[in-house]
């Protein structure tokens, strides 16, 4: 398994807010990819030094979350290493299927939470 991303990744009711933030902190929009789970919207920042953020709109949540979105090249491995060390899958097995990206959100035995990924080249 190869990571090809790691960063932080901020899930909050209040995207247009959060997003403003980091604006104003000098990052900009690079990259939008909406109607994740019919409701999700995620936005990937990037500042002038190669540093990211994603934010992503995630309305059922009633306060923001911060977890690590880590981008991946092969998502079935690397979702069996992180269960097989005790992170866990809130929604039992399931896995968010796009069409261009399998994700699914695992948390760990302490807590902390990684978003796992894998980009589906056409």
């Amino acid at each position: 398994m190869r990571i090809s991303a790691f960063n932080p990744l901020i899930l909050t009711p209040v995207a247009e807010e959060t997003i403003a933030l980091f604006e104003s902190l000098g990052f900009e929009r690079r990259h939008t990819k909406k109607g994740i789970e019919d409701e999700v919207t995620s936005v990937s920042m990037k500042d002038a030094n190669g540093v990211r953020v994603d934010v992503a709109q995630v309305s059922k949540f009633p306060q923001s979350v911060v977890a690590y979105r880590m981008s991946v090249d092969n998502f079935e491995e690397a979702y069996e290493f992180l269960t097989s060390r005790g992170f866990r899958n809130p929604q039992g097995d399931r896995v968010t299927d796009t069409g261009s990206s399998h994700a699914a959100l695992l948390f760990s035995p302490s807590g902390f939470a990684i978003s796992l990924s894998q980009h589906i080249k056409a």
